[in-house]
């Protein structure tokens, strides 16, 4: 929020791990909102994602570009309906190129955006640590949080063991990791409900993630 007594400052919170607090105002936020809603609708929509162990994650999902499954990436629903992925907006990979260059300060050349993997946290979800790994490219990954808060857990790329660090995420918050944290484990121990900002409409959590494939 941009109301805040005590503004959030930007933080690298390891080697190329960046935290931007409140990098998309409220107007950005209810236009990306109203779209990932019209993104989840079937075909292709939201699903429950089903581990190679039996379990179930806590968070549902939808992608698009690329549709990612356990471990791997398909251009179809390979574990839910079948259906074609829908194609990447060409808006969202202008929104991970600007997010890298506020993230990293330079005005580099940007690779090309072209996967949305969003899971939507309701109450009780969390995310287990793990890395994003599937992907054939080391470009930078870009996080954009809506709704409720959650604790975003970021560790290193050795292992899920400690050391760690603890960020609070709130909603139109950025956070970049590339670089030496590109493979970093990371994940949401717990979300807090009921702290998403009243005027966004989303009760829960949303996280668009945004990726290189490299495929």
């Amino acid at each position: 929020m941009h109301d805040e007594l005590f503004p959030r400052p930007a933080a690298e919170i390891a080697p190329g791990a960046v935290h931007i607090p409140g990098w998309l105002d409220d107007a950005a936020q209810r236009r990306l909102l109203a779209d990932c809603r019209q993104w989840a609708k079937p075909p292709a929509g939201l699903r429950t994602v089903r581990m190679p162990s039996g379990g179930e994650m806590s968070v549902r999902s939808f992608c698009l570009g690329w549709h990612w499954f356990p471990y791997g990436y398909a251009r179809t629903v390979v574990d839910g309906d079948g259906s074609p992925v829908k194609p990447f907006p060409g808006r969202l990979g202008e929104l991970a190129r600007a997010a890298v260059a506020r993230a990293y300060g330079r005005q580099a050349a940007a690779p090309e955006y072209d996967i949305a993997l969003v899971n939507f946290y309701a109450a009780g979800s969390h995310m287990g640590l793990h890395r994003d790994a599937d992907e054939k490219s080391d470009a930078p990954v870009v996080s954009l949080s809506l709704g409720d808060t959650c604790v975003f857990r970021f560790g290193h790329p050795g292992g899920r063991t400690r050391p760690w660090t603890d960020v609070e995420l709130r909603s139109g918050d950025l956070f970049v990791f590339g670089g030496p944290s590109r493979l970093a484990y990371h994940g949401v121990p717990r979300t807090r409900p009921g702290t998403a900002p009243p005027g966004l409409g989303l009760t829960g959590r949303l996280n668009i993630t945004l990726r290189v494939s490299g495929l």
